[in-house]
């Protein structure tokens, strides 16, 4: 089986090619991914705890769901995908921002990534793959920030710089209850 190919970006999101997903992930080459929050009518988002068998970040929480984009996949044909993949469902998707930002991790990898930030509205309960969610819960906005800055380990490297920037992102459109 071929190892799962990341998009090589520019600062201005355009294409230069693809490489193996860990080979940019150890050489902290930029390359395309997204993020997916998605929230229910009480204005809580829906966090996963990645499996324990997790090559990084066993255990961790973390947002809704991320991975990268496949070659001729959209932003919101990829958050669809992998929403349905690790946790069970399928919902509207809307593309909030993008950023740039990089994370090392403990064992030498590093995400260099180009994040596109993506919202839905899910009200029901996910059908996790074990394969690749260990639990699951919604926890207010504020809750997360006041969560992150007590116990800043219990979260991904990669959700306590994104979930930064969508809190704010929350504060300017109103959208915090």
């Amino acid at each position: 089986m071929n190892e799962e190919q990341v998009i090589l970006v520019n600062e201005r999101d355009e294409e230069i090619g693809t490489m193996a997903k860990m080979e940019a992930h150890e050489k902290a080459v930029l390359h395309r991914a997204f993020s997916v929050f998605v929230m229910n009518e009480k204005g809580e988002t829906m966090l996963q705890q990645r499996a324990a068998h997790k090559y990084h970040s066993p255990l961790l929480w973390t947002n809704t769901c991320c991975s990268h984009q496949r070659v001729g996949e959209n932003n919101i044909e990829a958050g669809k995908r992998r929403l349905q993949e690790e946790m069970g469902f399928v919902t509207e998707l809307k593309e909030l921002f993008s950023f740039i930002y990089k994370a090392p991790f403990d064992n030498g990898l590093t995400e260099h990534e180009l994040d596109h930030v993506m919202m839905g509205r899910y009200d029901g309960e996910p059908f996790i793959n074990p394969e690749e969610v260990a639990s699951w819960k919604w926890m207010s906005p504020e809750a997360i920030k006041n969560d992150i800055a007590e116990h800043p380990e219990h979260y991904t490297a990669w959700f306590k710089i994104i979930f930064e920037k969508f809190y704010d992102h929350l504060i300017e459109n109103n959208a915090i209850i």
